[in-house]
């Protein structure tokens, strides 16, 4: 069973703290708990609430060999997000999602066989014979590929889901994943429209402590249903074998 935070722990992370009144969205409404300061307040109780129904569904399709690709184009949250898909062995994507990367996938996927042949080329005796120009051409080419695709460069087919750090600012790969009819999970701050997104989380989606928070949180839930999942193939393998 998936474990979340204590509202305590959501309240120390700021996971509470939204935007300015005069930003919010009329349809964050039911998960606001008040405005102070001129800021509003979001209900950690609808956070939990949403988190749990989010991760359900998370540890549910996992559990099924489902890829899961982290999201964000925020430079406060790049690190902590990519480390957190790794953690679990999922694809991201922490540059500014590139237009077409899902209804373009097979376009976009060369970028993913031309990244590997360099990476070959590299590595391979012959690399170093070449000129200092021409290495620092092809490790300049093969860098560019690996900041925006790198991560997400094992796909060998378009996304199952996709978890947004923020609905409101990864627009282009929300539109994308509606499009494509892939289920969305988005940390969803009260400037933003909860309806766009499958499984959304009421959360602040800025401050450093409640992204760090929230992300572990889904990567530590897939790293669990990865483990089930692979627990039972090898149950499901030994009871073929006993059969046989």
């Amino acid at each position: 069973m998936f474990s979340t935070p204590t509202l305590s722990e959501m309240l120390a992370a700021g996971v509470h703290f939204g935007h300015k009144r005069a930003r919010w969205n009329p349809k964050m409404e039911n998960f606001i708990f008040t405005t102070k300061n001129g800021v509003s307040v979001i209900n950690l109780e609808k956070t939990k609430e949403m988190l749990e129904k989010s991760l359900e569904f998370l540890s549910k399709e996992v559990s099924e060999g489902k890829k899961v690709v982290f999201v964000t184009s925020k430079r406060q949250a790049r690190e902590i997000v990519k480390e957190a898909a790794i953690s679990c062995g999922m694809p991201y994507v922490v540059e500014k999602w590139r237009g077409g990367t899902i209804t373009n996938f097979s376009i976009i996927s060369e970028n993913f066989k031309t990244l590997k042949k360099l990476k070959e080329q590299i590595s391979s005796p012959e690399f170093s014979k070449l000129s200092n120009i021409e290495q620092n051409q092809v490790k300049e080419k093969a860098e560019k590929i690996e900041r925006f695709f790198g991560g997400i460069s094992e796909l060998k087919k378009k996304p199952d889901i996709l978890f947004l750090i923020g609905s409101h600012d990864e627009k282009i790969a929300l539109k994308e994943a509606k499009s494509e009819n892939i289920p969305t999970v988005a940390l969803v701050d009260t400037n933003a429209n909860p309806e766009e997104v499958d499984w959304p989380i009421p959360s602040n989606d800025d401050a450093t402590k409640a992204i760090k928070l929230m992300v572990e949180t889904i990567a530590k839930t897939i790293a669990e249903s990865k483990k089930t999942e692979a627990e039972n193939t090898v149950t499901a393998s030994s009871d073929k074998k006993n059969k046989e």
